[in-house]
């Protein structure tokens, strides 16, 4: 069965209510908007995406599917900004933890990716569900390469 994205933030929001996030269901249909139809969620969570912990108005629903890491915002009056990471260009994965929150950083081939303002409860549970998903993505990866090439 299928876990709505609006279903996976509202059960972090539960899970870790010292998170800081607004308007969870406009950021989750972003995300669900370019979901490929063979493409299913395994953990959702919401973040504000940048550095700065003053800034608590950039809340960006952050998926992992069977196939990428999808990051959405929806802009307040019109627009929206949308993000997919895909296992290649994946690179590393730094955690930082702070009196009440934390910081992950996602850093990929072509950028790095700052997500704030997280609950510091919720650090080893999104580190770990981001890093078994990329390791065992960056293998299937590998072997396939290493298949082609043979």
């Amino acid at each position: 069965m299928n876990t709505s994205v609006y279903q996976q933030l509202l059960e972090f929001k539960k899970k870790y209510p010292l998170s800081v996030g607004w308007r969870l269901k406009s950021h989750a249909k972003i995300v669900e908007k370019f979901l490929n139809p063979d493409e299913h969620v395994l953990y959702g969570f919401y973040a504000q995406k940048n550095d700065n912990p003053l800034d608590i108005i950039t809340t960006n629903a952050v998926v992992l599917t069977n196939k990428r890491i999808l990051i959405g915002t929806k802009r307040l009056l019109f627009g929206y900004f949308y993000t997919a990471i895909t296992p290649d260009m994946f690179n590393d994965l730094k955690v930082h933890a702070g009196i009440v929150w934390g910081k992950v950083h996602i850093d990929t081939v072509n950028e790095l990716v700052i997500l704030s303002n997280i609950d510091k409860n919720a650090l080893d549970e999104i580190e770990t569900n981001i890093t078994e998903y990329m390791i065992k993505e960056k293998r299937k990866y590998k072997d396939r390469m290493d298949e082609e090439h043979a």
